[in-house]
């Protein structure tokens, strides 16, 4: 499989704020331009995906692990874990907050590789959770796939507009 992109996987500190803001801003886009609200989801880009927040998210205790494609070390994805937000979550639950890589690397391996390290980080939790827009075949299938199961459902507010989420929950083995 020479074709196959190489990238590779480190822990991210306060200082990859930058990139995660700039490969979360670009897989949002990428994932959701032409199926929800093209202003929504700039303005949702503009508040959520910005270097403040995944500053704070670190400030906080969350953990994240950013790819990067090799040659060269930009960034193409990420996993991010930390306290959940959910209604739906229990004492000793933890969030799989992000994890988002760009298309081109779909398939590659790097989804489960950004898995492995959430999975890793979440040992010594009850349950591993995340929310994913409803709609998303292929982030649940692959979801499902990593063991994930329904959960429950809510309402995700990307710049101003609701949307319907399904909350996947995980089982972690004490």
């Amino acid at each position: 499989m020479t074709d196959m992109p190489r990238w590779s996987i480190r822990e991210a500190g306060a200082d990859d704020a930058p990139a995660l803001a700039l490969i979360g801003a670009a897989t949002f886009l990428e994932t959701f331009a032409g199926i929800l609200d093209g202003d929504a989801i700039v303005g949702h880009c503009a508040a959520q995906h910005v270097e403040a927040a995944y500053r704070a998210y670190l400030a906080c205790g969350a953990r994240a692990w950013i790819a990067e494609a090799q040659p060269g070390s930009a960034p193409i994805g990420f996993a991010l874990v930390g306290q959940p937000d959910l209604a739906a979550a229990l004492e000793g639950d933890i969030e799989l907050k992000r994890i988002y890589s760009l298309s081109r690397f779909h398939g590659s391996g790097l989804g489960a590789e950004l898995m492995k390290r959430a999975l890793e980080a979440a040992r010594g939790h009850r349950r591993l959770l995340l929310g994913v827009y409803a709609q998303n075949e292929r982030a649940l299938a692959f979801y499902r796939k990593q063991g994930f199961a329904d959960l429950g459902t809510r309402q995700f507010n990307v710049g101003g507009k609701l949307y319907d989420d399904l909350v996947l929950a995980r089982p972690l083995v004490a």
